[in-house]
């Protein structure tokens, strides 16, 4: 049985003129162990679900069930959960231990109790040392490693976490992404995490629902998510940089091949086992910038044109070539030889290639098209 069952979830708002709709009928099953991640963009719905989910906000309609027990009307401090904020939120006039154990306090706990029970959370996110000092004497770092034991401190059954990170530097964030990933290996405890940084949510999540203006457009693992991506949608949030797209034209189906043309003519592609009735139906080609690649040698592509800018990104550099209908990204370690300006070629293994049709829906990634030079 799964922890967590989200079913048929809707909330609607009251607005000037109407009604606002932030979550759509969606349903969700967060199971044991889940580092559970809900991303999407800003408005989405993905932080309004959680509220759902923690009892902040009542539902319009649908069923919130914890371990098989609805807890859709059940006040927010019987559901047995612990939750963290993008605000660290501490009480600067309490100590750090006086933080940390401010729930069990709520719970009438005696003191010796608490403070063994503080020690141990403050063991687990690393900060024993700074147990007597105040919030104002710490770094954010420190802060949010405290705010952190305090919710872990709770022992919940589910754990929610609603862009816990977003006030964080980068490097901060990557620090507490692993402290993060650490606990929960621990602990083992089911986690839904709430994030529009889809980096966070490919790095850290054992599964993903991704949001978007209300719906669930796809749930999976992040490999699923990057490599099967259900809708252009998808496709374009997940991953950065995000994928390519040209739209283009299904020209002919014959004996299971189909040669689909991009819509200025300039760039062509052969797919095989594509149905016939796709003939003359308008799609959209993708594929990853890492899976392009750039050379000076125009001979070797599918696609001819001049570099628009370099942008240096670790290792690598993005190369932006000016595109049929929009620019065209692809990665090349930074140490080649290609500078802005320069006339280069594009190609792109079949393999790498993904189609979707005209409501944005992917057919398929096709696993060996061959790519043709446009006429």
């Amino acid at each position: 049985m799964s922890v967590i069952e989200i079913e048929s979830l809707r909330k609607e708002y009251s607005v000037p003129g109407g009604t606002e709709v932030a979550v759509r009928d969606i349903d969700l099953e967060i199971e044991e162990g889940d580092f559970f991640t809900i991303v999407g963009p800003s408005g989405c719905g993905k932080t309004t679900t959680l509220r759902c989910i923690a009892g902040l906000e009542t539902p319009t309609s649908g069923a919130i069930r914890f371990d098989g027990r609805d807890v859709t009307s059940i006040p927010t401090n019987k559901r047995d959960i612990a939750m963290m904020f993008q605000s660290i939120a501490l009480y600067p006039h309490m100590t750090i231990r006086e933080n940390i154990q401010y729930p069990l306090k709520l719970r009438h706990m005696n003191k010796a109790e608490r403070d063994e029970e503080t020690e141990r959370v403050a063991e687990i996110v690393q900060i024993p040392e700074l147990l007597d000092k105040y919030p104002g004497e710490l770094s954010g770092g420190q802060r949010q490693r405290a705010a952190l034991a305090r919710t872990i401190i709770q022992d919940p059954l589910v754990f929610l976490m609603d862009e816990p990170l977003s006030d964080l530097d980068a490097k901060l964030k990557v620090e507490m992404r692993k402290v993060i990933q650490r606990i929960h290996k621990r602990l083992g405890k089911p986690t839904i995490y709430v994030t529009h940084d889809q980096e966070e949510a490919l790095t850290m999540s054992t599964r993903i629902a991704v949001m978007n203006d209300g719906n669930v457009e796809q749930v999976g693992t992040p490999d699923e998510l990057y490599e099967q991506p259900a809708n252009l949608f998808v496709a374009d949030f997940i991953g950065n940089p995000s994928m390519n797209f040209i739209p283009g034209h299904v020209a002919s189906v014959s004996d299971g091949e189909a040669t689909i043309q991009g819509s200025d003519g300039s760039i062509s592609f052969s797919v095989d086992n594509l149905p016939a009735s796709y003939e003359g139906e308008d799609v959209t080609v993708g594929f990853r910038p890492e899976d392009g690649r750039i050379s000076t040698d125009r001979s070797q592509g599918i696609y001819e044109a001049e570099v628009i800018l370099l942008e240096r990104i670790d290792d690598r550099s993005l190369v932006y070539i000016e595109g049929p209908d929009d620019d065209i990204r692809a990665t090349i370690p930074s140490d080649t030889s290609i500078t802005e300006d320069e006339p280069v070629s594009l190609s792109v293994d079949g393999e790498d290639v993904y189609l979707f049709d005209g409501s944005g829906d992917l057919i398929r990634r096709e696993k060996e098209p061959v790519l043709s030079e446009g006429a």
